[in-house]
């Protein structure tokens, strides 16, 4: 099995560079995890299922996206998105890191 490195983490804010949108990483899957309806549907272009998939919220809306890693790009603005799950997942912004501090998960 090849060892996959992703290039993004959560609380990373990127760039979806075919759709134009902006958004922050809320996790990352190794390879294509959801169902092969979903791929089918969703799935423009059938992009590669072995790369890095991201889970992200989209700024300025209520939407959430999973995302192939070839299709995004580190978004350095250094500003902030906004989004109704944003306090759920994340405690604050690092505008100089261009990321958000994820929570603490409880044990």
């Amino acid at each position: 099995m090849q060892m996959v490195t992703a290039k993004f983490h959560p609380g990373q804010l990127v760039y979806h560079r075919l759709f134009g949108y902006r958004g922050v990483v809320v996790d990352v899957d190794p390879r294509f995890s959801a169902t092969e309806a979903w791929y089918q549907a969703m799935a423009p272009g059938e992009p590669d299922r072995e790369q890095p998939w991201y889970q992200l919220l989209v700024d300025g809306s209520e939407l959430a996206t999973y995302v192939p890693e070839d299709q995004l790009l580190g978004d350095g603005s250094g500003r902030p998105v906004s989004h109704p799950l944003l306090e759920n997942l994340f405690s604050a912004f690092k505008p100089e890191q261009g990321a958000y501090v994820t929570r603490q998960q409880p044990n």
